[in-house]
């Protein structure tokens, strides 16, 4: 239950900043549309559930990792890879949104 409140704060924060955006925006462009706005939203969601899906990525992994590594300290390096892998996610989301802007 913890996590869908955070979640939903988290989501109404982002359109918070979505509409601030779009009020700013609005105030140098002549008629922006509803476009812009949308624009901005997708770029938003597109960021927000990318990081959220590394952030559970990475604390499964980071979680399974520390567990292996007391065992056979010898893959540290792979457990690494791993956790990377699951970081790279919320770089493609980060690039997504500003190729959506």
């Amino acid at each position: 239950m913890n996590a869908r409140k955070i979640c939903i704060t988290a989501l109404a924060i982002a359109l918070a900043v979505v509409l601030a955006a779009n009020v700013a925006f609005a105030a140098t462009a002549k008629y922006p549309g509803i476009e812009t706005g949308l624009r901005y939203l997708g770029a938003g969601i597109a960021f927000g559930v990318a990081a959220g899906g590394a952030g559970i990525g990475v604390g499964l992994a980071g979680a399974a990792a520390i567990g292996a590594i007391v065992e056979r300290r010898e893959l540290f390096a792979m457990y690494l890879l791993f956790i990377a892998l699951a970081e790279a996610i919320a770089i493609y989301g980060f690039a997504m949104a500003f190729i959506l802007m």
